[in-house]
């Protein structure tokens, strides 16, 4: 039975009273009519494909969810994380001028310094993707039990399927998807993936049109260029509404209880690398983008991530880097604080595991593919990695979450600080400098390409 997930009203609205209830809006009401007539309390769990809605509960989904769309945030909710651009500036530490990053002068667009950590950022980014494919969506212990079983505890390579205790194979299963061309025996290149996806998009915009670039232009290419079903969450619901005919300025607040998730923060590296040494340039790019389809913190994760990216391939360190991925978001929004709370906790006396832990504790009662815990394990992998690009990439996917998205982004920005002269050969060389995409124009694109298209548009 073909029943696609992220689009199905009465698969939405379970999702859309959890948003409620985490941003303080009272659903409750909205609830017990749902639960009354025969809705599932919960959403489907992952990999699950329960039997589709009976039509008239079908209706009364939609029905909810719209009057759920219409119930105002509080308004303490608002002042903390405003959507406006202007105005998330101004709650941001920049306001005041404390722009952290730098400008590094063997940084600057057209060096050579600037040139090679341009392209470790491209090889980062895919790397880090890459490792993390195969157990994106399993629990943390199983993501720890395939390690050990294969010898591969501290990650340290690729992940492998030789030697796994059949037992965990069947208790843990593999990315069905991603085991073919993602498990160390099968690398040859790197495979397509959203994570890459979107900056191919997001480089083809700058080239277009320059900064210049428009949310309706960021809704165009969606449409040209990907196909439905190389989008998720979030993207979905916006796609299936611009095909619906909503406006790009209204397309993502409908029907869309995913608009705090992580992927507008995977869309935006981009947007840093072609700015370097400027972070509030960085994120009006990724705000542009981003308000297509998120809100609120999915937005700051976008902004963070292009103002980090910014610093690390302007040559600043690793802690000029975080301070400017957080000098463009609300002071006192909840990403904030969760970029905060994580690089605490890299900073700690904990060992690995011990700070991982305590990081589900605190945060794991998010979707997996919520922006907030996993900002707080990208900080935390960034943070006790201190810029190295294996420790970096490992601890990002050993915390488990949306493993191959935060993989990316530490990768992005761990490859950025270390250039792509310095990155380990056994984590660039399976990926032959080439990667899979069905986004036009860039079949088997190679990233050494990538990084001198990327050059051209900061120049």
């Amino acid at each position: 039975m073909l029943r696609l997930s992220w689009t199905q009203p009465e698969d939405l609205l379970p999702h859309a009273f959890v948003a409620a209830e985490l941003d303080g809006r009272d659903a409750a009401d909205l609830r017990e009519r749902w639960i009354a007539a025969g809705g599932a309390p919960t959403a489907p769990v992952n990999g699950a494909t329960p039997q589709p809605a009976p039509e008239q509960l079908r209706r009364l989904a939609r029905d909810l969810l719209a009057e759920l769309d219409g119930r105002p945030d509080p308004a303490e909710l608002v002042a903390a994380e405003p959507d406006d651009l202007e105005a998330i500036l101004a709650a941001a530490p920049a306001a005041a001028g404390t722009q952290t990053a730098g400008s590094a002068p063997m940084g600057s667009a057209g060096t050579d310094a600037y040139a090679d950590r341009v392209l470790g950022a491209w090889r980062g980014r895919a790397a880090g993707c890459l490792l993390g494919k195969p157990v994106e969506k399993l629990p943390l212990e199983g993501i720890r039990a395939i390690a050990r079983s294969t010898g591969n505890w501290p990650i340290a390579s690729y992940f492998t399927a030789v030697g796994l205790d059949p037992e965990i194979a069947a208790r843990y299963p593999w990315n069905r998807r991603s085991r073919p061309t993602s498990l160390v025996e099968n690398i040859d290149g790197m495979p397509e993936d959203d994570d890459l996806n979107f900056p191919l998009i997001a480089l083809q915009l700058l080239e277009s049109a320059g900064r210049a670039f428009t949310t309706d232009a960021v809704a165009q290419a969606w449409l040209d260029a990907l196909p439905g079903g190389r989008v998720f969450t979030a993207e979905r619901i916006t796609y299936r509404n611009l095909l619906d005919g909503y406006e790009p300025e209204v397309a993502g607040r409908v029907r869309n209880p995913f608009r705090d998730w992580i992927g507008a923060q995977i869309r935006t590296d981009v947007y840093g690398w072609a700015t370097p040494g400027d972070p509030v340039a960085a994120a009006r790019l990724a705000w542009a983008d981003a308000r297509l389809s998120h809100g609120r913190n999915g937005v700051y994760g976008a902004m963070f991530a292009a103002a980090a990216c910014s610093a690390a391939v302007a040559g600043a360190s690793l802690d000029r880097v975080l301070d400017a991925g957080l000098s463009v978001v609300p002071s006192g929004s909840r990403y904030a604080a969760a970029v905060t709370r994580g690089a605490e906790l890299g900073a700690s006396d904990l060992d690995d595991e011990a700070a991982v832990d305590a990081l589900h504790a605190e945060f794991g009662h998010l979707h997996w593919v919520h922006v907030l815990n996993n900002a707080a394990l990208l900080a935390f992998a960034l943070t006790r990695g201190g810029g190295a690009f294996e420790r970096t990439i490992a601890l990002a996917v050993s915390g488990g979450w949306d493993t191959d998205s935060v993989g990316a982004t530490a990768g992005s920005i761990a490859g950025a600080l270390t250039g792509a002269t310095g990155l380990p050969e056994r984590w660039i060389a399976p990926l032959h400098d080439r990667l899979a995409t069905s986004v036009p124009g860039f079949s088997d694109v190679r990233f050494s390409e990538l990084a001198r298209r990327t050059e051209a548009v900061a120049a």
